[in-house]
């Protein structure tokens, strides 16, 4: 992905996901096209982060686990790194089964968003929320090497790619696999995957029917595993 790509194919369309808008707090209801029924209910609130509001690499991750991967999560242990409000872990969990277990997890300003929409959708007894400060040691309570690792719109802010690719490298074990997803906003963004490509296994996801929608958005999705 040189630069002239990333000015040029991609970044034309917005006519999947439109861009977030910088809104007023209030409770959204997304059904990801019918997909879940009834729609997760997402408190909406800027007030502590941009981490409180709806994102479009979320949408994306979000719809393609529920397309795809639906029916292969049953008993899985699942990790959200950067959660923001926990669309995508929420999302998931509402499309699982029962024994899914779901940690959605983001810093302190997100903490009591996640426990609220948490609580908004009913699901204190297959979801928990805990502040994760990405570099740090993994918290009590998160599985040392989860089935499954979510990550949306992490790749934003340059000074903690280190520390989240530090968190990678803890979490993903010989079994996890990490859907990643991001937005390409700037030439740095690339340099996180170059960095990532050279500490995993680093995959573009292939089979999502959307995938040629997403890319001209700047929208990017992998699958990340440990190198053998």
């Amino acid at each position: 992905m040189s630069d002239s790509e990333g000015n040029g194919v991609f970044g034309v369309s917005e006519d999947l996901v439109p861009p977030a808008l910088m809104k007023s707090a209030g409770v959204s209801e997304v059904d990801f096209e019918g997909l879940l029924s009834p729609p997760l209910k997402l408190q909406e609130d800027l007030k502590n982060g941009c981490g409180g509001q709806l994102w479009p690499a979320g949408m994306v991750l979000s719809k393609y686990m529920l397309t795809k991967h639906r029916s292969d999560l049953n008993g899985k242990e699942i990790v959200e790194l950067g959660a923001g409000g926990g669309l995508v872990g929420l999302a998931v969990a509402l499309g699982c089964e029962t024994n899914t277990t779901l940690h959605i997890t983001d810093q302190v300003p997100m903490f009591e968003l996640m426990k609220q929409n948490i609580a908004l959708n009913d699901l204190t007894s297959k979801v928990s929320a805990t502040i994760y400060n990405w570099g740090q040691p993994t918290p009590s309570g998160l599985p040392k090497h989860p089935d499954i690792i979510l990550a949306a719109d992490c790749v934003y802010f340059e000074p903690a790619f280190p520390l989240l690719q530090e968190t990678l490298k803890d979490l993903i074990g010989e079994k996890t696999v990490c859907y990643f997803c991001f937005k390409k906003r700037r030439r740095a963004d690339l340099q996180f995957m170059k960095v990532a490509k050279k500490m995993f296994d680093v995959k573009e996801v292939e089979d999502d029917p959307e995938k040629e929608v997403y890319l001209r958005q700047s929208l990017f999705l992998f699958r990340i595993t440990k190198k053998a």
